[in-house]
């Protein structure tokens, strides 16, 4: 085990054990990447969250405080371009399962070269012509077989109510700044 690795465990481990963090779901194995504030981990977020928020909101004049729901219709998202323009392209290696961006996968590439080449926003066809003309490999693995690249949308669906259709649809915010924009003439 690495020293760095090695200091991460001891953290978490000295973490779960003086209740500031616990690991999310523990009980039923886990859940990746997902933690619960214990006791002090609860004590210790609100501190660092009120020192913030007197910091950059209470002491000054021309800062309004905003909370707004993580949850906005999709006409927002539509208004704002989010739902048809806010995805990543994304690539899978067959051989390792490591997906990472087909864009930032191109650009290491070619940094790596010596070379500056920017992709970002190319289509996934070009995307695809790129990494195969240039037979890009997989970092992880040293391997050239990749899936076709494909675009994700970073917006994360879910439904209000009790019916799964169209109209129940909603997303879970996607953009923090959002919410002042839509209430800014309430504000």
């Amino acid at each position: 085990m690495s020293e760095i690795a090695d200091l991460q465990q001891k953290i978490v481990s000295l973490s779960k054990r003086r209740g500031y963090v616990f690991p999310g779901s523990e009980i039923y194995g886990g859940l990746s990447n997902t933690y619960d504030f214990g006791p002090l981990g609860v004590l210790l977020l609100r501190n660092i969250k009120n020192s913030w928020w007197d910091f950059f909101v209470t002491r000054r004049a021309n800062i309004q405080g905003l909370d707004t729901s993580i949850l906005m219709s999709p006409k927002v998202w539509e208004a704002s371009g989010h739902t048809s323009s806010f995805t990543d392209v994304l690539i899978d290696c067959r051989n390792c399962k490591n997906r990472t961006r087909a864009d930032h996968l191109i650009e290491a590439y070619f940094e790596a070269k010596g070379e500056k080449k920017i992709v970002e926003g190319l289509p996934p066809e070009e995307l695809s012509k790129i990494i195969e003309d240039n037979k890009i490999p997989c970092p992880k693995c040293g391997v050239h077989d990749w899936t076709k690249p494909r675009k994700f949308n970073l917006l994360f669906e879910t439904n209000v109510g009790i019916v799964t259709d169209s109209q129940a649809t909603v997303y879970l915010r996607g953009e923090i700044a959002q919410g002042m924009f839509v209430n800014f003439r309430n504000v």
